[in-house]
């Protein structure tokens, strides 16, 4: 068996959790140039605004731009690019935004408010953010879905402007990616990619508007630049490769869970593919599939690498070892192809987004199932959640005071406030207590 090179691991074997944690190990690669490099990429943006965009667009895109006129789009380039589109791509990108939008409207928090017996009131305000940026890349391939996904929960937060930056190297620009624009409600388009794209909407320019808040995945100078700007303005997630963790019992065409695992390993090289299975044979049977399917693929040389570097086959002893290693892996994304995957949920504590049953491909939830795909990866699953309308809004504290109110809250004010020798404090809060 062996002409596609997978790592093969069973829970059994004395050094499998040393290669395990060898193969999940992920830590975005950067390094002292690349971080040089975009040091400066963001200090001459901060500097010389748009004069610097057009330089680095011209230089790193391989462009001719002679002013921002020719890096900005305008909103009748986007209407044109849905009207032109095939009429089928047009009506399966509708039918996307439709569901995307549909499973954003139940994740809206509403602000609320409560009332004590004295006349205090206390409660939460929540708002939308002024302003967004979403990055959406255009190297190796485009990603429409990116679009919807990153905007509509924007705009059902109620996310008054949405900027785009999506790179248009030797001025290409996919039109199906600015047809989803029209379609999810971006207000501006710039076609600038990398660090420069990055650096323009955290400080602005003369023409980029500044945001709140920066979407969306990238390369390794998008990376690099988002963790560097943080804090001027906010972020979504540093995200790093692609992953399919998938579970099964054996019972599921193999076929169907091998080419699940291509639809990951597709995305990169760095992307990571790992089924995990207590029946032996059908792991067998599944690398067979592997084999057979793989010079199908459009994109096999970069699945060839992506299996060899981090994919995986993996015996367990049983459904429950397979749930620990699901919990340690925390992956990004999960397909609990199994007979009642409804059984398995109490026990998955950590996972980006689950996929259940066998007909629930991963790729439905790239593209139309509804729940966002920008999700946390290495292992971050363990303490963050999907994009959501939520990462577009921000909840103020409300805090009312009637005199009873403040009058007892202030003998507790000045009893902490003295006992941390913040004599301010405690004074503040004893002026409003009632003699």
């Amino acid at each position: 068996m062996s002409n596609v090179k997978l790592s093969r691991l069973n829970t059994a074997d004395a050094d499998f959790l040393p290669t395990l944690n060898q193969l999940i190990a992920w830590e975005m690669v950067s390094n002292a140039d690349v971080e040089a490099k975009v040091a400066e990429i963001l200090q001459q943006v901060r500097n010389r605004g748009d004069a610097a965009l057009i330089e680095y667009s011209n230089q790193f895109d391989r462009r001719n731009c002679q002013s921002m006129e020719q890096i900005a789009l305008l909103p009748e380039q986007l209407q044109e690019a849905l009207e032109t589109i095939e009429p089928a791509t047009r009506t399966a990108l509708q039918a996307a935004a439709d569901r995307i939008h549909s499973y954003h409207n139940h994740q809206v928090q509403e602000s609320w408010q409560y009332q004590e017996t004295d006349g205090t009131l206390l409660g939460q305000q929540v708002t939308p953010l002024e302003r967004v940026g979403i990055y959406v890349p255009g190297g190796k391939a485009s990603y429409p879905s990116s679009v919807l996904m990153n905007c509509i929960p924007a705009r059902v937060a109620g996310v008054k402007e949405v900027i785009m930056m999506v790179p248009a190297p030797d001025d290409l620009l996919n039109p199906i990616v600015l047809a989803a624009a029209a379609i999810a409600g971006v207000d501006k388009v710039f076609t600038l990619g990398g660090a420069q794209a990055i650096a323009a909407l955290a400080f602005g320019t003369e023409t980029v508007p500044k945001v709140d808040k920066i979407v969306g995945p990238g390369n390794i100078y998008v990376a690099t630049a988002k963790r560097m700007v943080f804090g001027s303005v906010g972020l979504d997630m540093v995200a790093g490769p692609s992953e399919i963790l998938v579970i099964c019992d054996g019972k599921t065409d193999p076929d169907w869970i091998a080419m699940d695992l291509f639809s990951q390993a597709e995305h990169d090289e760095d992307a990571q593919s790992i089924l995990i299975s207590w029946d032996d044979d059908y792991l067998d049977a599944v690398y067979r599939s592997i084999e057979t399917l793989l010079p199908q693929m459009e994109r096999r040389d970069i699945i060839v690498q992506s299996l060899a570097n981090r994919g995986a086959l993996i015996k367990v002893a049983d459904a429950d070892e397979a749930i620990t290693l699901c919990n340690q892996i925390a992956p990004e994304h999960l397909e609990l192809s199994v007979e009642d995957p409804q059984a398995w949920l109490p026990r998955i504590r950590h996972a980006g987004a689950i996929f259940m049953g066998r007909h629930t491909a991963e790729a439905l939830g790239d593209y139309c199932a509804g729940p966002n795909h920008v999700l946390p990866t290495s292992a971050t699953a363990r303490f963050s959640s999907p994009l959501g309308v939520y990462d577009f809004q921000k909840r103020s504290s409300l805090i009312y005071c009637s005199e009873q109110g403040a009058s007892d809250l202030g003998k507790v004010a000045s009893v902490l406030g003295r006992g941390e020798s913040l004599t301010a404090h405690a004074r503040s809060a004893e002026y409003r207590i009632k003699k």
